[in-house]
């Protein structure tokens, strides 16, 4: 996807794109200081004011949505400190590409010129690629500048990153998004033909994105129009922006995450809005439903069973009325959920007893609780003294149920929150009943 500003052969900033060239590309950046937006690592007590300073740059990676400036940033870098600039991008070079720019690094470093080397779209190069910069980047031959939509840690292997200094560019907040549209206002010596809410809806409709911002901006100033465009008008005359949302990739796994932590924490506002953020960004219902029932047991359990319920019962409800109407009920159990009381005891307990069996091994149960379907079972003792809690007073014996070489363990504790104070009450009444028996 193309960064704010990009195109793999940028111009150099002391010339002046034409006058019928693209309007993002006459608001090109000539300096550092004319990027809008990232002043935390342009700045002068940011990463890259700091290297631009002492005159040095190290190999980065700059890691930011679409539209931001990374592909700018690289190249006003190599300006800055007086390296030769090389833009290849890893959706269409190979390996024959790389050895080509490598080659011509290594010349022009003989001749006293190092190599900027830009890779847009980094991630897209696999490992064994990515490999093939290590001696180039430790040698000096080239200072690599990788360009990246997506999470580094996921896309980039370890000793990639250990040679390159990660800088996370910020999607674009409204303050540079004005300014964008500000500059593109004195370019074209007239106002955008919006009325100011519109204006708010078309700086809201860019999603931090510069280019597309100026791409809409640019359209506005193409036509004729008898008027302003109000919100409405403007909705009509562009096109909506899609939620960037990729279901495979970091933003999946970072509103999935906000979703659940929102319910766990009590919040049905903001586990709403993390709600209709996937849905509407196309994620499938019921993966959500899934992540709903994992909530409904990890973080609430006893201290609301119906929370269980509701979320098996939304999920038969959206199989049988489908989309958009079986929505609401998804909506229901979320809503549900975060209001429900709270309890993780059950999800604590389950691992404690996971982790006591795999370090308890096989022991055996003792004899008396043993199935006995035959007469040599019978025989050697499985089944013999077991005590039918029914026939019991209060249908309890007290018996005990371990392994005669394991003590009794405690896996699961109530809160006193919801359904679980009760439940409690209940062990307790047992404990204390068991104690008396025993005695």
């Amino acid at each position: 996807m193309a960064d704010l500003f990009a195109g793999f052969e940028p111009a150099p900033p002391t010339e002046t794109p034409p006058e019928n060239a693209p309007l993002a590309d006459r608001l090109r950046p000539r300096t550092l200081d004319e990027v809008v937006g990232q002043d935390h690592i342009t700045g002068p007590e940011g990463a890259i004011g700091r290297m631009v300073s002492a005159g040095r740059l190290s190999s980065i990676i700059l890691w930011g949505p679409p539209g931001t400036g990374k592909t700018t940033i690289a190249r006003l870098l190599a300006d800055a400190v007086d390296l030769r600039f090389v833009a290849i991008s890893a959706v269409f070079s190979g390996v024959a590409e790389l050895k080509k720019s490598f080659a011509e690094a290594r010349e022009h470093a003989k001749m006293g010129k190092r190599t900027l080397l830009f890779v847009d779209e980094i991630h897209r190069f696999n490992r064994a690629q990515q490999d093939g910069f290590l001696p180039y980047v430790e040698d000096g031959t080239v200072t690599l500048v990788g360009a990246t939509t997506e999470n580094p840690s996921f896309e980039l292997n370890a000793a990639l990153l250990s040679r390159a200094q990660v800088l996370i560019l910020e999607r674009l907040g409204r303050g540079a998004l004005e300014q964008l549209l500000d500059r593109a206002e004195v370019v074209m010596e007239r106002p955008l033909p919006v009325t100011p809410p519109a204006k708010d809806a078309l700086i809201a409709s860019a999603d931090g994105d510069g280019r597309f911002l100026l791409n809409q901006a640019e359209t506005l100033f193409s036509v004729n129009l008898p008027e302003p465009l109000d919100p409405a008008g403007l909705s009509n005359f562009l096109q909506r922006r899609v939620a960037v949302y990729d279901k495979d990739r970091e933003g999946h796994y970072n509103l999935i995450s906000a979703l659940h932590k929102s319910i766990r924490g009590s919040d049905p506002q903001a586990a709403l809005y993390y709600l209709a953020r996937m849905l509407t960004a196309g994620e499938e219902p019921l993966f959500l439903l899934r992540r709903l029932t994992r909530a409904a047991v990890e973080d609430i359990g006893l201290a609301d069973p119906q929370a269980l319920v509701q979320c098996i019962a939304a999920k038969d409800t959206y199989d049988f009325l489908g989309s958009p109407e079986g929505e609401l009920a998804i909506a229901q159990a979320c809503v549900y959920l975060a209001t429900a009381p709270k309890s993780n005891a059950v999800y604590k307990a389950q691992k404690a007893a996971w982790k006591s069996a795999r370090e308890t091994g096989s022991l055996m149960p003792p004899a008396a609780i043993r199935n006995a379907p035959t007469k040599l079972m019978r025989d050697i003792g499985y089944g013999k003294g077991y005590a039918y809690d029914h026939d019991a007073e209060g249908a309890f014996s007290g018996s005990d149920y371990w392994p005669d070489e394991m003590s009794p363990q405690t896996f699961y504790a109530p809160t006193e929150r919801g359904f679980e104070k009760r439940l409690s009450e209940r062990l307790a009444y047992w404990d204390g009943l068991r104690a008396t028996k025993r005695a």
